[in-house]
Order: C-alpha cells, then structure tokens, then sequence
C-alpha cells in the first residue's frame, strides 16, 4: 500500500517547523521524499524525523495522563532488526534500559515498518498469565485467551498468580511466531504491603516496575510502524484501582476489605470504596519502599494541567478522551473531571491493531529458548 504524499507532506511541514528547520531545507527534503514516494511507493524517515515523530506522537495520545513528558522519550531506531534474535535481544534491552533499576526512563523501540517488518503478539512486553482452571481463573484473567496461545505453542507456565508470559515475535508477515522466555534477571517486580496493615502482604500480590505496550501501531507521515513498544511508567491506580480491583482482572477488593477487618455486608458500610483507597495506598508505599518510579493520581493530573499550558502557550489544541483521562480514584478531585477535552485524532499517532495471537491454531511455531539460560 502506497504511502500518501500529502500525508508525508503534512507530518515534514509540521515537524520541520517545530524542529526550527528553515524553508529551504523542508522543500529540499519534501522533493527527495516525493521522489521516493514516486518510485517506491514510500519513504524512509531520517533518525531527526523518527524521533520527533514519536515524540508527537506521544502527545498526540488522547487517553495518557503523562503527556506532559512528550518530549523526553528516547527513542531506538531498531528498523535494521531483522532475524528475530536481533528483535529478540533490542526488546530485552529496551526492557533493562527502560527499567534502569527502578528509575523508569521512557523509551520507544522502533522496527522496520510495513508487513515486511516484525509483529509482537503481546499486548506488554511483560505480564502475567491467566490459566482457566475449573475453580475459576489463576492469574490474570485478561491474558486467559493470550496464555492459552501460547501453550498451544509450546510455552508451559507454572500455573502460578503472577507468571511471566513469554514474547511471541512474528519476524514478518509471512513468518511463523517464534516463543521466547524472557530473563527473570530483566524483570524488576514489586511485592506489595500496606503501611499500616501488615495483613494485606499476606494476599501475596505483586506487579512488575514498568508497562511497556507492544500491542500497537505507529503512523509518522503516513508509514505504519506495525512494532513499536514503548513505556511511561505506572501510575497508581493503573495497578491498584483497575489491575488488582477490576472483577475482570485480579478482583482483590473483597479479599482486601477481610484483611482490613471492614463489613461487606452492606454495601452503604463503603467497604470497596475504603478498600480501593488502601490498596492503592499499598501500591505507592510499595513501590517507594523498592525505589520503582511511580506516580499518584494527583501528581499525574496536575502534570496533566502543566501540559494543557504549555500546550496552550505553543499553540496547539490540547486534545483527550474524557474517560481514560480521569482517574478511577476519586475523579472529581481533578480538574479534568469538570471540563471536556476535543477527542480528535491527531498524527502522528498511536493506534490499535488485529491481535494476531488469534490467528495461532493454523500456523505453524519455532519455539526459541531464552538465551541466558
């Protein structure tokens, strides 16, 4: 599929101007990019333009809190990555640089665009499995489906709440996935326990330091990038409020409410509402106490109100889908819960994309062993 001109056109305007680069230079880039469009039906991104690309589009990302942030990401320009053992070894180190002992870095690694360019299956670089089990759902209930592929490519969890899943790496289009352990080593993971209610530790829960989505797609100046992970850090709800709470996922309130001794009998006694706020007051402390970067929801929104000005003070339209900007912890608090943002879609962007894991029963698998061990 041919890359559009004026979409190509559109992003080197705009991202030349922000870049401070003169006239004369865009005009001389945009008739070397029409020239390559004209022969080859797409282009290729300089490193300059592949940065600020993701850099804009990070802050063109309608559901993050975080944006205020845009700006300093780095980014790795992976797209010489071809054999899945290159692929294999760029996303271990975006995971160990990203991590960076707990002092989270955002990162974004960026692949070979087009279907001749590699796919990660998984929705993060890390999670947790979930089993189907008779007696209900060990682990996470969100990758029941995902875990299963996996097994029927050869992976074998421990059947345990918090097992790493493996990668799934597709090198192309026409490649069949390759199942990867990844290096317990690389994995920093946080136990977590309440400040002032030792018996919450005994739930046993734990998440790992840093989100790294791997499940979308880039588009910078109409190329897609179908594998592009990238990372911010946690927010503490994202774990408390929604992982451990949701009953689609850890559903941990109940369990939560009995070690804190509340009624939850009657739901006007507001055992889940006592109990969600502790919970998340278990995550932060946790997280402090391993010295993992972190961020409350109050911190995050008035970073938020920081981006919105400098947004404003730039010229630019702050953009946001009202539903994912507020906090599922006591959103009136915010000043995003009173006022309404335009949801428009900016690029270059971020999107949403066919799981491929879903198309496992008919292909073929190579099973790659973790190479540190």
């Amino acid at each position: 599929m041919s890359v559009r001109t004026e979409e190509a056109i559109e992003f080197l305007t705009k991202s030349y101007a922000e870049l401070g680069i003169d006239v004369a230079e865009l005009e001389k880039r945009v008739g070397v990019v029409q020239q390559e469009i004209t022969q080859k039906g797409t282009y290729l991104h300089t490193m300059e333009e592949l940065v600020i690309g993701a850099k804009m589009a990070w802050r063109n990302s309608n559901r993050c809190i975080g944006r205020l942030f845009w700006d300093r990401i780095q980014v790795v320009d992976a797209r010489e990555a071809k054999t899945v053992s290159e692929i294999r070894d760029a996303l271990f180190e975006h995971i160990e640089k990203a991590t960076n002992g707990g002092q989270i870095r955002p990162f974004i690694t960026i692949f070979k665009p087009g279907s001749d360019g590699p796919r990660i299956w998984n929705h993060q670089l890390i999670r947790y499995a979930g089993y189907a089990s008779e007696h209900g759902v060990i682990g996470d209930p969100a990758s029941v489906s995902f875990t299963q592929v996996c097994e029927k490519l050869g992976w074998r969890g421990a059947r345990g709440e918090f097992d790493i899943l493996p990668l799934v790496i597709q090198e192309n289009a026409d490649a069949v996935p390759n199942v990867i352990e990844i290096p317990p080593e690389i994995v920093l993971e946080v136990p977590i326990a309440h400040p002032e209610f030792p018996s919450i530790a005994e739930l046993g829960l734990r998440w790992y330091a840093v989100p790294i989505i791997s499940e979308m797609k880039l588009e910078i100046g109409g190329i897609t990038y179908q594998a592009a992970p990238f990372n911010g850090w946690y927010m503490e709800t994202e774990i408390g409020a929604r992982n451990f709470a949701d009953q689609g996922r850890y559903n941990k309130l109940a369990a939560v409410a009995e070690k804190l001794g509340l009624n939850t009998k009657r739901l006007d006694s507001l055992w889940k509402d006592r109990a969600l706020v502790e919970l998340n007051v278990a995550v932060l402390d946790s997280y402090h106490k391993a010295k993992v970067q972190i961020v409350d929801h109050h911190t995050a929104a008035r970073q938020f109100g920081q981006f919105e000005t400098n947004e404003q003070a730039a010229g630019r339209e702050v953009t946001g889908e009202w539903a994912w900007l507020i906090p599922p912890v006591s959103p009136a608090t915010t000043h995003m819960f009173h006022q309404r943002y335009p949801n428009k879609i900016l690029k270059p962007n971020f999107f949403y994309q066919d799981a491929l894991f879903k198309r496992a029963e008919i292909m073929p698998v190579k099973r790659g062993g973790c190479p540190f061990h």
